[in-house]
């Protein structure tokens, strides 16, 4: 058994919330607040520890655009932040280089600014060298394409071209075809050009020398200390249309000697050399093909291993650690190796060490650990902290997690006029015992006392592989304004909760994780004075393709939906959808293989849409192929011709993730009025009725 890491929760971040919940403001949140709320994201701390960079995005309404800006202040919270420009015009992506900040202009030019020096005329930076350079600063390892032969043009008739010509359309005859948010058709894959690794001088003093012929595409190019060899991974998959890709780790000297250190079907990523030069570590998952190759019923662990260059078998440094390592940073002694993961509705920082797989939570709390940067000595760290009821802020600490500092208020104004909803952890047992945890906004101005009910709210998170938790939504803040509760609930399937937990809903995607969904609205109707008659679903993704689930198996139970790129047969899906595979892989196989036929007729909404009773309002990008419109038009068509009330929304041009402030602003408007028509707001509570 994998040992499941609990949350810890320090006292002082509980007591720093208590004393936030009491707060009180003078309104609500409005959709035209949209405008006005900025987003702080971006932290980078200088390599000294001394100073972090961030940036500051506002929503532009007139041209639909962001504006980004760049800022500095001290790690150790003295002072006030220094915006950072060029001629009086602001800058973005910051990175540094050495004690210099470099940012760009509008243009993209990069420019570069002295820590110690800010007041000063920032200077005219390079372009970001390409490759990996090697650690005596003479040799630089890139990336080449290598052309593919030329291939014959048919011989055609002169009356053959012009017809030709005249052609309108699009013809292929490969797989895969599509990819959410690129073209229609997708390049043929199997035709692209094959890359190799190259030496070049870092002074071009002589010709470069090609190191590989691998025939593949080398990634992840970088340097053994020593300086001796380059670790690299490739796709052995890269140009099949029937294969999944993966990535098996390489090594190659500088005689030309390549190594493949594995070749198992598992994949490889976040490979890397210690500083010291004694290990190779990298983070493995199941390969797809692996996983339907052996008809497994899970998709396996996450772990982060360990490899001795000396030789030696690999070692599994997470056996024991139930939650997803995300890729690693060695510190500089080659001690440990640390790395972020959610852990429930949290994220936060551990560490490992190679040598007896230790590993220890740094950060704690009930929040969100996000964009961590760490300077180079691994004495300091930057990064925000998500919470539900106010937006993120840079935060910076001791690498221990002590000494911790709250770097900026970019928010403080806004949330002195604007009223921001409560909001509670809940832990409660789905139907069959398992435990579930979820989190519950509070409609504005709630009052346990109140002889109040209110509607609900179920917003169901993506993935279906991800987590909700600890972060601030506008949309959910915006839904608790206007008085409905909001309940996000981590269903089976959630991530941070362990590997059975994550795979609990292998071949039957909706059945546990809805029944999980549906025993938190009863807990809440129990313990909340909530209107069960007035109980509503949503989502984005998995999200609507779970609210399509609950509304057609619990028809009695939903009085309205907002369903946002959901599927609801898939069968279909499996054809038009540029993810195959999670069919492949979690309902068994493809729908002319009877098991796997079986089961997508069981768990497709559309086909068992019969007597569905929620109005539903469906949410879509025009050209989504990760999943397709048809799956919204489906089941559109079967509420429509069953008399039930339903609207199609959809956004041209917008593929899978909807994007734009004006699309963003459009789609609150109308889930809104859509939740007003159908759920109704607050009305008094009959004492008859509990």
């Amino acid at each position: 058994m994998r040992r499941l890491i609990f949350l810890l929760i320090a006292p002082v971040i509980i007591a720093i919330l208590a004393e936030q919940a009491l707060a009180q403001t003078e309104r609500p949140l409005q959709l035209e607040d949209y405008y006005a709320l900025k987003s702080v994201s971006s932290p980078s701390i200088s390599p000294d520890g001394q100073w972090v960079a961030y940036t500051v995005s506002s929503r532009v309404e007139h041209d639909n655009s962001t504006e980004v800006a760049t800022w500095l202040v001290r790690s150790n919270g003295s002072g006030s932040p220094e915006v950072v420009e060029r001629d009086g015009q602001h800058v973005s992506s910051p990175a540094w280089v050495g004690n210099r900040l470099r940012v760009e202009d509008e243009e993209g030019t990069p420019w570069l600014i002295d820590q110690n020096r800010l007041d000063a005329i920032p200077t005219l930076g390079h372009e970001e060298e390409q490759g990996a350079l090697s650690p005596d600063g003479q040799w630089r390892a890139v990336v080449r394409d290598i052309a593919r032969p030329a291939q014959p043009t048919p011989d055609l008739s002169d009356f053959e071209q012009r017809h030709t010509d005249r052609f309108n359309g699009v013809q292929f005859d490969w797989y895969p075809f599509v990819r959410d948010g690129q073209a229609f058709p997708i390049p043929d894959r199997s035709a692209a050009n094959p890359t190799e690794i190259f030496l070049e001088r870092e002074d071009g003093s002589a010709e470069s020398i090609q190191l590989t012929d691998l025939g593949l595409r080398p990634d992840n190019v970088s340097w053994s200390p020593d300086g001796r060899t380059i670790l690299f991974t490739a796709d052995p998959n890269a140009f099949s249309e029937l294969l999944y890709s993966r990535s098996d780790i390489f090594t190659v000297d500088l005689s030309g000697e390549i190594t493949r250190v594995t070749d198992d079907g598992f994949t490889y990523s976040g490979v890397q050399f210690s500083p010291d030069g004694n290990w190779i570590s990298y983070v493995r998952s199941f390969g797809t093909d692996y996983i339907i190759e052996r008809k497994l019923e899970h998709g396996g662990p996450r772990d982060l291993y360990v490899r001795p260059t000396s030789g030696g078998n690999q070692v599994n440094l997470t056996a024991d650690f139930d939650l997803d390592a995300g890729t690693p940073r060695w510190d500089p002694e080659s001690n440990h190796m640390y790395f972020t993961t959610g852990i429930g509705g949290a994220t936060h920082l551990f560490r490992v060490s190679p040598e007896d797989g230790a590993v220890e939570q740094i950060t704690t709390g009930l929040r969100r650990i996000r964009g961590l940067s760490i300077d180079m000595d691994f004495k300091r760290i930057a990064y925000t902290v998500g919470q539900f009821d106010k937006p993120p802020e840079i935060w910076s600490a001791n690498i221990d997690g002590s000494d911790e500092r709250q770097l900026t208020t970019v928010h403080a104004d806004f949330l002195a006029k604007v009223s921001t909803s409560g909001w509670e952890r809940i832990l409660y047992e789905s139907y069959d015992g398992t435990a579930i945890e979820g989190f519950l906004l509070y409609p504005h101005g709630y009052n346990e006392q109140s002889s109040t009910e209110y509607p609900l709210i179920v917003v169901n998170h993506g993935g279906p592989h991800s987590a909700s938790g600890y972060g601030f939504n506008f949309k959910n803040q915006f839904f608790a304004a206007n008085g409905y509760f909001v309940f996000l609930p981590n269903f089976r399937s959630s991530t941070g909760y362990g590997d059975d937990f994550k795979w609990g809903t292998w071949g039957a995607w909706g059945t546990k994780d809805g029944e999980d969904a549906l025993s938190g609205v009863d807990h809440l109707i129990e313990r909340y004075p909530i209107d069960s008659a007035r109980v509503g679903s949503t989502g984005h993704s998995y999200g609507g393709i779970l609210t399509n689930w609950l509304i057609t198996r619990y028809p009695d139970r939903f009085r309205a939906a907002v369903s946002g790129a959901g599927a609801s047969n898939w069968t279909s899906n499996y054809a038009h959808s540029d993810v195959s595979r999670t069919k492949e892989l979690e309902f068994l196989g493809r729908p002319w293989e009877p098991e796997a036929r079986d089961i997508m007729i069981r768990q497709s909404a559309y086909l068992n849409s019969g007597g569905v009773q929620a109005a539903t309002l469906f949410v879509h990008g025009e050209v989504d192929y990760r999943v397709p419109l048809e799956g919204a038009i489906q089941l559109y068509t079967s509420l429509k011709k069953q008399g039930v009330p339903a609207e199609l929304l959809i956004y041209e041009g917008q593929a899978h993730g909807i994007r734009g402030h004006w699309n963003n602003v459009h789609r609150m408007m109308n889930e809104l009025r859509w939740w007003e028509t159908y759920l109704r707001p607050v009305h008094p509570r009959m004492t008859s009725d509990r």
